[in-house]
C-alpha cells in the first residue's frame, strides 16, 4: 500500500499539535484528518474508516479511552490500528488504553520526527497484516492453506477439523504474539454458539498432539501463543 492510500485520524483537543503533527504526517505522504475530541473523532473515524487513529487521552466532551471502546465496537473500523497520546507517567491512561483495545501508545511530548518515525513503525504492522490474509502463507516449516483447510507439517499434509484449523491459523498469523481467551473465542467461535474457556485447552490439546507440544505456549491466566 502506498503513502498516498493511507489514511490517518490525528484525535487531540490542543489545536498547535493538530497543527504541527499533522503537518508532518501530511509531509510524509499521508493522507490526514483531524478532530479536537472524542465525539467528533468518532464521528470521523466512521466516515473516513482511518487506517491508523492516534487518540490523545485527555480530552473535553469524550476522552480517548471510551472514543476507544467505541471504535472497536464499530464495524469496519475493528482491525484499524489505534495509538494512544499520553503524558509521562500517566500509567493508568496507558493500561486502560490497552484494555480499551489500543495497539500502542506514544509518550508526550514527542517531537514531531519522532512522532512520524514511530507511526512508519506502527504502518509496518498494517503490511504485515495485509500480508497474513493470504490464502497460503507459511510459518517455520507449517505451510496453512485456507482455502482447503489443509496444512502441512515438515513436508506431512494434515487436515484439520474447520476450529483447530482456524485456531492454528490465527496463532500463527502473528507468531509470539499472546492472543487472549476472548479475543480467541470472538476470532474463531464469534456468536455461532455458547462454548467455555474449556473448549479453547481442549483444541490446543489437540493441535499439540497433531503439530508439536513446543510450538503452543500457555500464558497463565491470559491465553496462548504460537513460537518457532
Amino acid at each position: 500500500m502506498k503513502k498516498k492510500d493511507i489514511k490517518i485520524l490525528l484525535v487531540d483537543d490542543e489545536p498547535d499539535i493538530l497543527e504541527i503533527v499533522g503537518y508532518n504526517l501530511s509531509a510524509e505522504g499521508y493522507e490526514v484528518f483531524t478532530a479536537k475530541n472524542g465525539i467528533e473523532g468518532v464521528a470521523k473515524a466512521k466516515k473516513k474508516k482511518p487506517h491508523l487513529i492516534i487518540l490523545d487521552v485527555m480530552m473535553p466532551e469524550m476522552d480517548g479511552i471510551e472514543a476507544c471502546e467505541i471504535i472497536r465496537r464499530t464495524e469496519g473500523l475493528e482491525d484499524a490500528l489505534i495509538t494512544f497520546l499520553t503524558a509521562r507517567g500517566e500509567d493508568y491512561s496507558q493500561m486502560a488504553g490497552f484494555d480499551a483495545g489500543a495497539d500502542d501508545y506514544i509518550t508526550k511530548p514527542i517531537k514531531p520526527k519522532v512522532l512520524v518515525s514511530k507511526v512508519k513503525a506502527l504502518l509496518r504492522r498494517l503490511k504485515n497484516e495485509e500480508q497474513e490474509v493470504e490464502d497460503i502463507f507459511k510459518v517455520g516449516e507449517i505451510t496453512i492453506n485456507r482455502e482447503e483447510y489443509k496444512i502441512v507439517n515438515q513436508g506431512e499434509e494434515i487436515i484439520l477439523p474447520r476450529k483447530e484449523f482456524e485456531l492454528l491459523a490465527l496463532l500463527t498469523s502473528k507468531p509470539n504474539k499472546v492472543f487472549k481467551r476472548e479475543v480467541i473465542l470472538d476470532k474463531v467461535w464469534g456468536n455461532e454458539v455458547v462454548v467455555g474457556g474449556r473448549t479453547i485447552d481442549v483444541h490446543i490439546r489437540k493441535l499439540r498432539e497433531k503439530i508439536g507440544d513446543d510450538h503452543f505456549k500457555t500464558v497463565k491466566g491470559v491465553g496462548y501463543k504460537f513460537v518457532l
